[in-house]
């Protein structure tokens, strides 16, 4: 608390002869945050800022004037009203944020991530946004809460036609994350503080407190350690608004204190039983406290090249007793004494690159992560796929019609969450899953992490055709639901034709026109041997056919730009 007091005091005596600069863009934004990033690959921006730490704060990053207009739009004023306000002294400035309606129906079962406030569920369901920025001097307050309304449709889950023993196995796995299959089983209905912050600023700082949603590392699909697939969770952050510029090269970074919430709710619905014994183990009613680091660093001498490090680690409150519990970033994990694999910590930990060619108009990323990793520096080097994730992706623009500033846009990303090693698989050690955290690392019921979850493999393909906020692309990807699982239920008699995989077609797009920005999604999913269900029994052939399932998701929305 002291040193905390102390750095107070220093922003506050040096920081009102500077501008504040510090809206962000909310991650996710529909439309306008990839534009940013494709117009760095198109070398029309400063291509210093790395992307690994979001949310951006574009007035800062890129000296832009409005975060939500490109520079050569031009404003409307359809509802006849003041979008802003101001002192002619111009401390005090004050502006109306986008008011946004975001709409998605699942017609078989739930299906997406990185959909912020939205929960996995059957049906229609909405979230609805709107706010306001004001800032004072280096004071700013971001206020805008977000509410999802949510149809939550009943639908088949695991529990239906799966023999007790491998229910009692899909229990041993679930009761180690808090993944509801189903939240509840009536309409779900949430109001939560969304994208807002208060923060004081000084240069290429800001301080504050935030419900934001953060994304960190290169990924477009995923991220191995903070997406904005679960809702927003309360943090204190310390984080940088634009590269800071050393001798040496740029360094960007934030550092998170939060609290992270459960879903409330158990691992399917109804709850099963073996030999009249209830398999659903609860959890400890208590919130957990998440520490997290992030640094990305830009070397002078390789222009473009962004190299990060990401770090975090939860821990119930109750268990909180030292300084060391708060930032445990450089202290040794407590074990319970007697069992090696039960930490009183959960953390993970990633490296990551991301290499921007502008003249070529394209990027390569990738990120390599561990998960709890009790190995040694030796072992680390011997078996370096222990408990390991990854993902890797390619960005390319081709020019399509340059005369008109249109172009074509292929992005092909890979994740892998599925772990490598059986005895892990045998332990149920996988990543995000934890033995003493038993909330796993989640938040309100969902990973902050990669939406795919434990165990889980995404290859996906896009391609795009774009101009300034307008584009319409097709998106191709293969999904193989938690093989982690598959592996560990199904250890005694492993068939190749089980896997839970789901292929998928979409064709999405946005398009800007005067305040609106308009974003829609169609896309058919077929889910080969749903659920991991084969129609197999004692007398069946060895080829018989899985579970088939088709589901339909539509996704439409407006944001309206004050």
């Amino acid at each position: 608390m002291r040193y905390l007091k102390l750095t107070t005091l220093i922003l506050l005596a040096g920081s009102f002869n500077f501008k504040s600069t510090a809206q962000s863009l909310p991650v996710g934004t529909p439309g306008a945050e990839d534009y940013y990033r494709r117009s760095q690959l198109l070398g029309q921006l400063d291509s210093s800022v790395s992307f690994m730490v979001r949310p951006v704060m574009p007035k800062s990053a890129f000296g832009k004037k409005d975060v939500f207009y490109l520079e050569d739009e031009t404003r409307y004023n359809l509802l006849d009203a003041d979008h802003s306000w101001g002192l002619d002294s111009g401390k005090f400035k004050a502006m109306l944020l986008p008011l946004g309606i975001q709409n998605q129906i699942n017609t078989h079962h739930p299906y997406g991530w990185n959909d912020g406030a939205m929960i996995p569920a059957k049906g229609l369901q909405t979230v609805l946004s709107a706010g306001i920025y004001a800032e004072y001097g280096p004071f700013t307050i971001q206020f805008r809460p977000e509410v999802v309304l949510a149809a939550n449709t009943g639908f088949d889950t695991f529990d239906k036609d799966h023999y007790d023993v491998i229910a009692a196995r899909y229990y041993d796995f679930y009761n180690n994350i808090d993944l509801p299959a189903r939240f509840g089983k009536s309409a779900y209905n949430k109001a939560y503080w969304g994208q807002s912050s208060i923060r004081l600023n000084y240069k290429a700082l800001s301080f504050g407190l935030s419900t934001e949603n953060l994304w960190w590392g290169p990924g477009m699909r995923s991220s191995l350690l903070m997406s904005n697939t679960a809702p927003g969770f309360k943090h204190l952050t310390l984080n940088t608004r634009k590269p800071i510029s050393t001798p040496i090269g740029s360094f960007e970074g934030q550092l998170i204190a939060g609290r992270l919430e459960s879903s409330g709710f158990g691992a399917l619905e109804p709850e099963r039983e073996y030999f009249f014994n209830p398999l659903y183990v609860p959890k400890r009613n208590d919130w957990r406290y998440l520490s997290g680091l992030v640094v990305t660093y830009r070397p002078k001498w390789i222009p473009g090249l962004f190299l990060g490090i990401t770090r975090t680690a939860q821990t119930y409150s109750d268990d909180l007793n030292s300084f060391g519990d708060y930032l445990p970033f450089f202290s040794r994990v407590k074990r319970v004494v007697g069992d090696e694999s039960l930490n009183q910590r959960d953390e993970h930990s990633s490296i990551f690159m991301r290499w921007l060619w502008p003249e070529e108009h394209a990027e390569i990323y990738f990120e390599y992560g561990h998960s709890n990793s009790t190995q040694d520096l030796r072992g680390a080097l011997l078996e370096p796929q222990q408990s390991r994730a990854y993902l890797f992706g390619l960005r390319k623009i081709l020019p399509f019609n340059k005369s008109r500033d249109e172009n074509i846009m292929i992005n092909v990303e890979v994740t892998q969450m599925q772990e490598t090693s059986a005895d892990k698989i045998r332990t149920v050690n996988s990543w995000y899953l934890s033995k003493s955290i038993r909330h796993g690392y989640t938040n309100r019921g969902e990973v902050l992490g990669a939406g795919i979850g434990p165990g889980g493999n995404l290859q996906s393909l896009d391609v795009s055709w774009f101009k300034g906020l307008k584009r319409i692309g097709l998106q191709l990807e293969r999904y193989v639901h938690n093989n982690d699982f598959y592996f560990y239920a199904y250890e005694d008699s492993v068939d190749p034709r089980r896997h839970w995989t789901d292929l998928s077609l979409a064709a999405n797009g946005e398009w800007n026109y005067k305040n609106f920005i308009f974003n829609a999604k169609l896309q058919g999913i077929k889910s080969l041997n749903y659920q991991w269900y084969l129609f197999q029994g004692p007398n069946d052939p060895i080829w018989v056919n899985g579970r088939g399932a088709f589901n339909l998701q539509v996704q439409a929305g407006v944001t309206y730009r004050f």
